[in-house]
């Protein structure tokens, strides 16, 4: 959960390093650092965000035409100088910038202690870079050979970059589980851990396979290798450099823009053409995913069961793999990841596969690990996402779900996929009333004085009131917690005080009954009552503290319309504690751990 941006080439590679890892920030900030080679190596690396290390580096020695950068999400060792990326071995020949985790870096730092190695940091790192150097000396490899060799012994996922102090003009990169992306100028290359950052500089580029390494040099010449040091050949792909080339626009934020520009992502989306061919052959949908993901996950389980009638499962990805679940071709495993690229949801599809289910994963980043592994994708078209707290991809995830069941209700009930159909092409431009519309403040600020939130929903608005919370608590660092409203007598009735704000989810649906007695059941026991609610509910007098209202909205399409006061409130939350929007601490944007 880092990232990672190194040049080679002609030009002064520092200010590419700076300029990309400012971009990659979002995976991952606890520390940063840069090596440069300059006829000797220039080595600056320092704990905080990237504007400390550029800090650190005013008038430090930064020129040269190689370097490594990395921006790291602290997995092993606490976030701080020594534990910063990059990483050199002990005679200082070989510098390393690594993404992923070595499972095995245990075993593999006591074996080489007890050759003689002494390690700085605790990082899992170093025990790969220390692992290079004692291979090539043993066994007198050439660094190619060394850095297969190290492959194979470590187990784990990673995205490396390697510099070897006695070949100055090469570098090496190689990955296994994590994203790494070579790209192709003229007499230069680039890798970085996903495309965005490149997208200014070139538009030709690799998305490196699992278990292979590129050999590079600073003519612009490579070659791709896989482990057993056999030379392979990987396809050329083309970026869109206006998709991918990212700025605030104004906005205060990104988290910000990327909640106003829901409208145009969602019309990206429902105009791309995706269609997905689905076997009707199977009897259940297993849904897998972590995060803001499971929760649009959680939602299509109540609209695919009610309306198609077809048995849903949704699943975290991180606990599917670990307790043997019962697998069959009879199911479609469908994978729902922003990046692509997360750990748990990869390994959860390949189990899926092994057992031979049909598998579809809806992500947001094309040439993704998570899209390449799959029978077939939805790609979401919502563009880059930088803030941390996903909006854009959420509301898109939910409209790609939404085609996936007009797909399946199309032969079945016609009149129904008619009208969701309409529902949809109305979507973009109502999305767009409501974010014009509502005002939040009144319930930012009441939040802004809480230590806790509760959230409530029925029905669709349940998974609503979960992602409501993980926005809250993400962003303005407020415990906050969603709950099925039914069940708030069997435990966090408890919690109510007059110090409590709960956050009541009303649509007028079979559900509002219901609700609004949950609701009372709270005023009853003093708490601050804030209702989220559509024009057509009339809420008794004097029962809500505050309330927004937006439009009516089919059933279906409910839970996108009502996610959007939710962006808003936690984003104005969080801006009114003076919090970094996006990027919350100990948050990384790419989960690619497990």
């Amino acid at each position: 959960m880092c990232g990672i941006m190194a040049y080679i080439g002609k030009k002064q590679a520092y200010p590419i390093l700076m300029n990309g890892l400012k971009k990659l920030e979002y995976r991952g900030y606890d520390s940063s650092g840069v090596a440069l080679m300059n006829g000797s190596l220039s080595l600056l690396k320092k704990e905080g965000k990237v504007s400390v290390l550029e800090d650190f580096a005013i008038n430090k020695k930064t020129d040269g035409n190689i370097g490594l950068g990395h921006t790291r999400w602290a997995t092993h060792g606490v976030p701080s100088d020594i534990n910063a990326h990059p990483h050199q071995s002990q005679s200082g020949r070989y510098t390393i910038v690594h993404n992923g985790i070595i499972e095995n870096h245990d075993h593999l730092r006591s074996m080489l202690i007890k050759k003689g190695y002494h390690f700085h940091s605790e990082t899992d790192t170093e025990v790969m870079v220390q692992l290079v150097e004692w291979l090539q000396t043993k066994y007198r490899l050439s660094t190619s050979g060394a850095l297969a060799r190290a492959l194979e012994m470590v187990e784990g996922s990673f995205a490396i970059v390697l510099f070897d102090l006695h070949y100055p003009d090469q570098l090496w990169a190689a990955r296994r589980q994590s994203p790494l992306v070579l790209g192709i100028g003229p007499g230069e290359l680039y890798i970085s851990s996903d495309a965005m950052p490149l997208a200014e500089y070139i538009d030709t580029v690799i998305y490196l396979e699992n278990d292979t390494f590129a050999e590079m040099n600073d003519c612009g010449s490579y070659q791709l290798y896989d482990l057993n040091l056999q030379q392979v050949i990987q396809p050329i792909s083309k970026i869109k450099q206006d998709e991918l080339i990212c700025d605030m626009q104004g906005f205060s934020s990104f988290m910000e823009k990327e909640i106003h520009e829901q409208p145009k992502a969602i019309s990206r989306l429902l105009n791309a053409g995706n269609q997905v061919g689905l076997d009707q052959d199977f009897d259940r949908i297993i849904i897998t995913a972590c995060g803001t993901s499971w929760h649009s996950g959680l939602i299509a389980k109540y609209l695919f069961e009610k309306y198609a009638r077809i048995n849903v499962e949704v699943e975290y990805a991180s606990e599917f793999r670990y307790r043997n679940p019962v697998l069959s071709s009879k199911d479609l495993v469908i994978g729902i990841s922003q990046s692509g690229e997360t750990a748990d949801t990869i390994a959860a599809l390949e189990l899926a596969k092994e057992n031979g289910c049909q598998t579809l994963a809806l992500v947001n980043v094309k040439n993704s690990t998570i899209s390449r592994l799959v029978d077939q994708s939805v790609f979401l078209e919502a563009g880059p996402e930088i803030g941390v707290a996903s909006t854009k991809a959420f509301t898109n995830q939910l409209v790609g779900l939404i085609s996936i069941l007009n797909t399946l209700m199309g032969k079945s009930n016609p009149e129904f996929s008619k009208q969701l159909n309409n529902e949809l092409k109305r979507l973009p431009m109502a999305i767009d009333r409501v974010l014009k519309s509502i005002d939040v403040q009144k319930v930012s600020e009441l939040l802004s004085h809480a230590r806790n939130a509760l959230f409530l929903g029925r029905g669709t608005m349940y998974p609503i009131a979960l992602e409501g919370a993980l926005k809250l608590k993400e962003i303005s660092y407020i415990h906050a917690e969603g709950y099925p409203a039914g069940e708030m007598k069997h435990g966090p009735i408890a919690l109510i005080d007059e110090n409590m704000p709960v956050i009541a989810i009303c649509n007028d649906d079979e559900h509002l009954p219901k609700i609004l007695s949950n609701v009372e059941e709270v005023k009853a026991r003093k708490g601050k009552i804030i209702v989220i609610k559509s024009k057509n509910v009339t809420l008794p007098k004097g029962l809500a503290d505050c309330s927004i209202e937006i439009p009516d909205f089919h059933e279906v399409i409910a839970p996108i319309a009502y996610a959007l006061p939710l962006q808003l409130i936690a984003h104005d939350t969080a801006s009114l504690l003076n919090l970094d929007v996006d990027k919350p601490r100990n948050l990384a944007k790419s989960v690619t751990v497990e």
